[in-house]
């Protein structure tokens, strides 16, 4: 069996493979969902490989994405992973609503807890700020989640420095998620920085940038019409939306 090298994201235990399997594209947003047969292989196959960091959220189908992952992690396959998902984002009348408040959150844990056909999540994200609502809100009540053991770590997802610094303060945050490869270097000049001095783990997204930087034009040679990457805002929406 080949192995991939392990890494800590942060300091309060959470280890998990270097490289991550990011799950999105086989349900949403890059095309119309894949058959669901391969895509349950291809997740085998990575887990298989040594990848264990698994990475969706409830708005990729909308949860769709999230009852493939529990199909795929059925026969003993749970226990070989490390389980990310992420709350926040919903779309009404095609207009993409954010949502931290407690409410919200703990009903979004338990409804992805249904979907993926867990007890408890590895990696719970907030997958975008909730302006409208102090992060030490939202903070709170997943720091409930994770005394009731419903959560075992506490992630952010595009987020700035300071936000990152407010929800530290009232739990320990253990990874932050964002864009990073050599054609998204914003987030080098503080919100990197700020995380290595927190100690918090680095998930980055898109590496590839989408396709673009491995494959270049001919991505778009076969890409079909309802591809976010088409969209002229991918970078804003599709981009640092996803």
């Amino acid at each position: 069996m080949a192995t991939v090298k392990r890494i800590k994201l942060g300091p309060q235990g959470l280890e998990v493979s270097a490289q991550g399997l990011g799950c999105m594209g086989m349900s949403a947003f890059y095309g119309p969902p894949k058959p669901e047969p391969e895509m349950i292989a291809l997740i085998h196959h990575a887990i298989n490989s040594g990848v264990t960091l698994l990475d969706t959220s409830d708005v990729y189908g909308p949860h769709t994405n999230e009852t493939l992952l529990g199909k795929a992690l059925n026969g003993g396959m749970r226990e070989r992973v490390e389980l990310a998902t992420k709350f926040g984002v919903s779309f009404a009348d095609g207009q993409m609503e954010i949502h931290g408040d407690p409410a919200y959150v703990r009903a979004a844990c338990e409804a992805s807890l249904k979907r993926l056909g867990v007890d408890c999540i590895d990696l719970y994200y907030q997958h975008r700020i909730d302006t409208r609502v102090p992060i030490e809100v939202t903070i709170g009540e997943l720091k409930k989640l994770v005394e009731e053991g419903k959560i075992k770590y506490i992630g952010l997802s595009e987020a700035s420095a300071s936000t990152i610094r407010r929800a530290h303060a009232v739990h320990p945050i253990t990874a932050v998620q964002l864009e990073w490869s050599l054609w998204s270097r914003d987030v080098e000049e503080e919100i990197v920085t700020t995380c290595r001095e927190l100690g918090i783990g680095i998930v980055a997204y898109s590496p590839l940038g989408r396709g673009f930087l491995s494959l270049g034009p001919k991505l778009l040679e076969n890409i079909s019409k309802d591809d976010s990457r088409q969209n002229k805002q991918a970078k804003s929406c599709g981009g640092k939306g996803w």
